[in-house]
């Protein structure tokens, strides 16, 4: 019998309406529509099983995200399964390997985010294959195999695969019982619901105190618009979540360096945790200036930052307190296995960046695996968590007591209900063929 191979690979453009609530907005992004690049991986396999990932976007774009997908199926299609979901890393490597799709990056930008997708999608398959979420597939890897998925090319003056191996190797010791504890308790969260710059003193206030009663211990605010503004909706925060609660602030890349060294020093009297995206996140030394400038206040950075190599020299230059991965912005999982390393090596705590469409779903298996297999530890780290779309997924994340719960289901959570495919497939899915209808007719659904 001939063995099964990669048949097809599928991508939907997919969006969701949040901006006509403000859900998301922020000083760079005012009017933000959630949305996803999504790809299918279909083979000829008996299981029948499919790998399902996504490119995160905001809206306008998203049909160049998945033109930059789609550019990648003849790379794909005819590989077989049992390679590719024993290797996943062959994928990463053919793709950035390729001189021609090279050129449009390197590895950065969206055709960069492309190949994440794409190799996010053969982890979904592979997990679905071993019948493990993607967390466990990693916790259970032996250390070599894990150290082989990482690409160590301009990374190894930070970190050598030697190092990788040793450093995999010390975080087996003790993993039984700490996922044990996963299992029991959760990953500990912080919710940006409350933060969105759109939303009225009022709405802000009355979500941080719900997500104080939900559990949270942190909260985060959108600022950067204007300073008299941001002053008054932290001072409001603070009084109704108190002293003891972590109330971190996003710029979202609006300042310039010295902008945001007086701005997060004029809002440090309301003890902000962190400052995220301070100024853009391709200046490295312009972080390390901030982040002497605004201490005790923390710098975190990361869901914008191309690759792991500008990571490593975030990491290199002290230019950051807290490391913020993306699961959809770098090269799918592998290359977020080199940040998380490269993160442990320097001892800097990695917050995840998600929310948005799914990144919650995908992000927390790679801080679950850094808990119980790396670093060991969830010591100042948290996930990011907005209670948005998680109904679109077929295994949507629980939170429980301001912890995430570990997913059981086999895959890497990255599925949407067939449904709501259809409803959200722009232009012409139901929701988006009826909407147009409704704004003919002169009314807006």
């Amino acid at each position: 019998m001939a063995p099964a191979r990669i048949t097809d690979l599928d991508v939907v453009d997919i969006r969701f309406p949040t901006s006509r609530e403000l859900d998301g907005s922020d000083a760079m992004n005012p009017d933000p529509d959630y949305s996803a690049a999504y790809v299918i991986l279909r083979s000829d396999a008996a299981d029948g099983l499919e790998g399902h990932a996504f490119a995160f976007t905001i809206g306008r774009g998203n049909d160049v995200q998945t033109t930059a997908i789609a550019a990648l199926r003849d790379h794909v299609v005819g590989r077989s399964v049992e390679a590719v979901c024993t290797d996943p890393g062959s994928v990463g490597r053919a793709l950035t390997g390729d001189s021609q799709l090279r050129w449009l990056g390197p590895e950065k930008g969206v055709m960069h985010m492309a190949i994440g997708a794409v190799v996010n999608a053969v982890w979904d398959l592979a997990a679905k294959r071993a019948g493990r979420p993607v967390w466990k597939l990693l916790t259970d890897a032996p250390p070599e195999w894990l150290a082989d998925q990482v690409d160590f090319r301009y990374i190894e003056d930070a970190l050598t695969r030697e190092e990788a191996v040793a450093l995999l190797r010390k975080g087996k010791d003790g993993a039984a019982e700490r996922e044990a504890r996963l299992l029991a308790v959760g990953y500990p969260a912080y919710t940006t619901s409350p933060g969105w710059l759109g939303y009225s003193d009022e709405k802000m206030v009355r979500l941080a105190e719900q997500a104080v009663a939900d559990g949270f211990t942190q909260i985060k605010l959108k600022v950067g618009a204007d300073l008299a503004d941001d002053v008054r909706r932290l001072r409001a925060a603070r009084a109704a979540v108190g002293p003891g609660v972590r109330i971190a602030v996003d710029a979202n890349q609006r300042w310039n360096v010295a902008e945001a060294v007086e701005w997060t020093n004029a809002l440090a009297g309301h003890a902000p945790y962190w400052i995220e995206e301070p100024t853009s996140p391709d200046d490295i030394l312009g972080h390390a200036a901030i982040r002497k400038q605004v201490a005790p206040v923390k710098v975190a950075t990361g869901e914008h930052v191309h690759n792991r190599i500008v990571f490593k020299q975030l990491l290199q230059a002290d230019a950051i307190d807290v490391l913020q991965i993306d699961a959809a912005r770098v090269g799918g999982v592998n290359e977020n296995l080199a940040i998380l390393l490269l993160a442990a090596k320097y001892g800097v705590p990695v917050c995840p960046h998600a929310g948005g469409v799914g990144l919650c779903e995908l992000v927390c298996h790679l801080s679950m695996f850094d808990f119980v297999a790396l670093t060991g530890t969830t010591e100042d780290r948290v996930i990011e968590y907005v209670d948005h779309l998680h109904e679109h997924f077929k295994d949507p994340v629980i939170l429980r007591d301001g912890h995430y719960a570990a997913p059981t289901a086999p895959g890497f959570s990255s599925q949407m209900h067939a449904t709501s495919i259809a409803a959200y497939r722009y232009p012409d899915g139901t929701f988006w063929a009826a909407d147009l209808a409704a704004q003919q007719k002169g009314t807006k659904r």
